[in-house]
């Protein structure tokens, strides 16, 4: 009997959960069908079935689920509404799940975190595994095993990045979502130009969140976005051992908008602002890194 395909664009939410998922279908014995690297026909998908108000990450994410559409059985499509009353997620990760399945005809697989209403993930889990008519024992051993290895991998990922701060080289704290940095056409470029300057890249997004969200504070004692408090809580968190700060975000992201304007406001390390949109979106960047770098090398 063939495997049940399941479909996981690679996108949004990808880059926060692929680590639980793809050890969690796995132990089901399910087929994951993740999407390629983003790239410019993806991309084209994707403004192709949004509209104009959609930030440039979400554009991406429904590209990728276009490719999916005739390459799996299900797709993937969460839906994270919040980790508790003061851990709100953007609104794209709670409406996804209606967006995808008004523009796309596709068997969806979905399960709902809203820590408000009692629905975590384990029952989200839980849901999905029943969907796939398995046994409740197998499912709760998938989950187990996926957040063994989802942790194990995380654990170390936060050594790689703490060990960078010991580095002779100029040191910059990169603070964007994962979705956008790690992204193929949208943060991965600038990574790429960073490297050419020979500098040592630490991720906002790699430290211990529960000690991030706590940090972020300090810099705003009312924020409720959960993503946006971990990132601004590694600024706090490595003060004084960085040489500067780049923001990265995709066009026209509300939270983002609001956030890092307030945290530049406030903080006293040298900061480059980068809004990455659909039109021509690294044009002009190459120079403002350079720009960036040569005054990080004349502050030392």
């Amino acid at each position: 009997m063939d495997k049940i395909k399941i479909g996981i664009p690679r996108a949004l939410f990808y880059y926060y959960y692929i680590d639980i998922w793809r050890p969690f279908f796995e132990e089901l014995n399910c087929e994951i069908v993740e999407s390629p690297e983003t790239n410019k026909q993806i991309l084209d998908y994707g403004i192709k079935y949004s509209n104009d108000e959609m930030c440039f990450a979400f554009k991406i994410y429904i590209g990728h689920i276009f490719y999916l559409l005739d390459k799996c059985d299900y797709l993937l499509i969460p839906r994270i509404d919040n980790y508790g009353i003061k851990n709100q997620t953007c609104t794209n990760f709670l409406s996804v799940y209606d967006i995808i399945n008004n523009i796309f005809n596709k068997p969806t697989l979905n399960y709902n975190i809203d820590l408000r209403k009692r629905k975590n993930e384990l029952k989200g889990f839980m849901k999905i595994g029943k969907a796939l008519n398995k046994s409740k024992r197998n499912i709760k051993r998938a989950y187990k095993i996926a957040k063994i290895k989802y942790h194990k991998k995380l654990k170390k990922e936060i050594l790689i990045n703490y060990s960078k701060l010991s580095s002779s080289k100029i040191k910059v704290l990169i603070v964007s979502y994962p979705y956008n940095i790690y992204d193929n056409y949208l943060g991965m470029p600038i990574i790429k130009c960073l490297e050419k300057y020979n500098v040592d890249m630490i991720y906002a997004d790699k430290f211990d969140a529960s000690v991030t969200r706590k940090l972020a504070k300090k810099l705003s004692k009312n924020l409720y976005w959960k993503f946006s408090k971990e990132l601004i809580g590694a600024i706090k968190l490595i003060e004084g051992q960085i040489n500067g700060i780049i923001f990265i975000s995709s066009f026209p992201c509300g939270p983002d908008s609001l956030v890092n304007e307030l945290v530049m406001r406030k903080i006293k390390v040298p900061h480059l602002n980068l809004i990455i949109d659909d039109v021509e979106a690294l044009i002009g960047i190459e120079t403002r890194i350079e720009s960036f770098i040569d005054i990080l090398k004349q502050n030392e």
